[in-house]
């Protein structure tokens, strides 16, 4: 659509920067078959297209147009019919302010006379039909020129939003490109920042246990047991670093719904480790969504790591509660506790990565914890029903 009304400017431009001429043929061609010729309209005519071709445009040029129109009228009625627009248009184009209306005048009052058939008698009468036909021409000129402008003007302006809109679409193109360039770096640290999480809650734990089991080993007689129990944990640790690698769920979830393989989870925990662990589940089970499902277990089975690493707990106690809009995983130990200020806001990098995994699903988590009188971990999840 734009294009189409450039072309029709353009158009519009050069049939005005022709018009002149054109109705300056059009009188001498029109004057010569009705009423003759002259070498003086001739030579008018000629004089007239050299002055409008190569005097430049300004005060100077309309008056010498203005005078012209005068002569060539005085050479036959069809130069005021058809030429005398030139003068209207030129005036409107070339002059500013009162001046337009000066050339636009005269130009009408030459048209007026010679239509007239010379000039007006010198009575009331006549100087008022003169001046009533003079001022009506250049009403009407000044209008339709206004209205001209208000056009142009809202053509350029239409002009100037299309520039400030390619403008703003080139810099949109930019900022898109930016965008899709962070955002695809922010992909590649999340992911960096999920499989992290990954080696954290499954091979680091995994890792931390063997260690124990080896380190208990070492100080007692009952190293077979420990033994095996280590090398059952780097099987483990082993199988969830391959479902890790291929983006799948913790196997315990695979084989079991939530609260089976928490019961597993906190059971094993509690015989590897020598501490008495209970799970309690309250409220109406339901299948979760699955990463709603993960989401719980990890943070349950990086709660028990920490208990088992820095706590030094006697007991630690779970509760799984099903609630209309939340599903809730508190842990409790009665370990030797920590200042949570003294950690720093979200811990270590079992707190940090426990906090990260529950807000990825829209949850929440709060850990209460002081020296000496142990730790409260509470995870809140959205209750998404398993699609």
């Amino acid at each position: 659509m734009t294009g189409r009304l450039d072309r029709w400017e353009r158009l519009l431009e050069r049939q005005l920067a022709a018009s002149p001429y054109v109705l300056l043929g059009t009188s001498a061609v029109l004057s010569t078959l009705v009423d003759g010729t002259s070498w003086v309209m001739l030579a008018l005519v000629a004089l007239a297209a050299v002055w409008i071709w190569l005097v430049p445009r300004g005060v100077v040029y309309v008056a010498g147009l203005v005078a012209l129109i005068g002569a060539l009228c005085t050479q036959g009625l069809w130069f005021a019919s058809f030429f005398g627009f030139a003068g209207y248009l030129h005036s409107w184009q070339y002059l500013k302010g009162k001046w337009r209306f000066a050339g636009v005048a005269a130009t009408a009052a030459i048209s007026v006379v010679t239509y007239n058939g010379g000039l007006p008698d010198a009575t009331p009468t006549g100087i008022l039909t003169f001046l009533f036909f003079t001022a009506a021409i250049v009403g009407l000129v000044g209008l339709f020129s206004f209205v001209g402008e208000i056009t142009a003007e809202r053509s350029a302006e239409r002009k100037r939003m299309v520039a400030q809109l390619e403008a703003a679409m080139k810099e949109n193109a930019g900022l898109h490109a930016q965008l899709l360039v962070q955002a695809r770096e922010a992909g590649v640290l999340d992911e960096r920042q999920r499989m992290a999480a990954e080696i954290h809650d499954t091979l680091a734990q995994g890792l931390t246990g063997i260690i124990t089991q080896l380190q208990a080993a070492h100080r007692t007689e009952e190293w077979r047991r420990h033994v095996d129990n280590a090398i059952r944990l780097a099987r483990e640790s082993l199988a969830e670093a391959r479902r890790s690698v291929h983006a799948v769920g913790p196997g315990q979830l695979e084989a079991a719904p939530l609260p089976d393989a928490l019961a597993e989870v906190v059971a094993r925990w509690g015989e590897l480790n020598g501490v008495r662990a209970d799970l309690t589940i309250t409220g109406t089970v339901r299948p979760m969504h699955p990463e709603v499902e993960e989401t719980l277990l990890r943070t349950a089975q990086e709660a028990l790591a920490n208990a088992a690493k820095h706590a030094g707990a006697s007991r630690v106690g779970l509760t799984l509660s099903y609630m209309e809009d939340v599903v809730t995983l508190d842990v409790r130990d009665n370990g030797a506790g920590f200042d949570p200020e003294r950690v720093g806001d979200g811990g270590g990098f079992g707190l940090t990565s426990m906090r990260k995994r529950v807000s990825r699903v829209a949850g929440t988590l709060e850990i209460e914890s002081e020296p000496g009188l142990g730790t409260a971990i509470s995870a809140s999840v959205p209750a998404v029903a398993r699609g």
